[in-house]
């Protein structure tokens, strides 16, 4: 197990959680949380609002003047003070392009996944983001906090970061089944190892990556934390 993929000239480090960075000639990171200080940003994505994917203060350790955040509107309202370039609002189903990159935003939501009777954690409603990111010629697909919802199956994509820590997302099972909707050609766990429950127990485990890997129908790149 590595820190670092490196797939086509992009060089793909795993923050923790749902965090992501990927460099090439220009620094992208998505949903960074709990980071120590790292380069600047050129561009970050954030999938929604909820604390463990927009964290104003660790926005503040990499964004610049020259940074551009895409994101969705509630999660901008908690970055206004940020000095970034720009933020972007953003809701499924557009495509955004920041220079030679190009940003798709695409449905991340629950169905089976229940805060109380028949309120999911994550409603389609609330039209919060999962990406795929174009550069270099490779197409890189973060899931956002989302169950496995059909419209995975329209997705074209070589590298797909999938939760799989259940409760909240997929299980370690349904990103598997993901895997064979989706057809990536690498696929790398995520949300899990770092956010803590109320009780003191982490918010999925190593197991679970351990699990997913076994199961999925592609190869699978497990990333140690950078």
């Amino acid at each position: 197990m590595t820190g670092l993929l490196e797939y086509h000239g992009l060089k793909i480090s795993w923050l923790g959680h749902d965090g992501f960075k990927i460099k090439s000639a220009r620094t992208i990171y998505i949903d960074p949380v709990e980071i120590k200080p790292d380069e600047e940003a050129d561009i970050l994505l954030i999938t929604h609002d909820h604390f463990d994917h927009c964290s104003p203060s660790d926005v503040e350790k990499i964004v610049s003047a020259k940074t551009i955040i895409v994101t969705t509107p509630a999660a901008k309202r908690q970055l206004s003070r940020t000095k970034a370039r720009e933020i972007r609002t953003a809701k499924p189903g557009e495509k955004i392009l920041i220079g030679n990159i190009s940003i798709e935003t695409v449905p991340s939501y629950n169905v089976n996944k229940f805060r109380s009777p028949g309120k999911v954690f994550h409603p389609k409603e609330s039209e919060m983001l999962g990406f795929v990111v174009t550069l270099n010629g490779v197409r890189f697909y973060h899931s956002g906090d989302s169950d496995l919802i059909p419209e995975m199956e329209q997705l074209n994509v070589d590298i797909a970061c999938l939760p799989v820590s259940g409760i909240y997302v997929m299980t370690a099972e349904e990103a598997a089944e993901a895997t064979r909707r989706i057809k990536p050609k690498i696929a790398i766990p995520m949300h899990y190892g770092l956010i803590a429950e109320d009780d003191g127990s982490l918010l999925g485990k190593q197991e679970d990556a351990e699990r997913f890997k076994r199961l999925a129908a592609c190869e699978v790149r497990i990333l140690a934390r950078d």
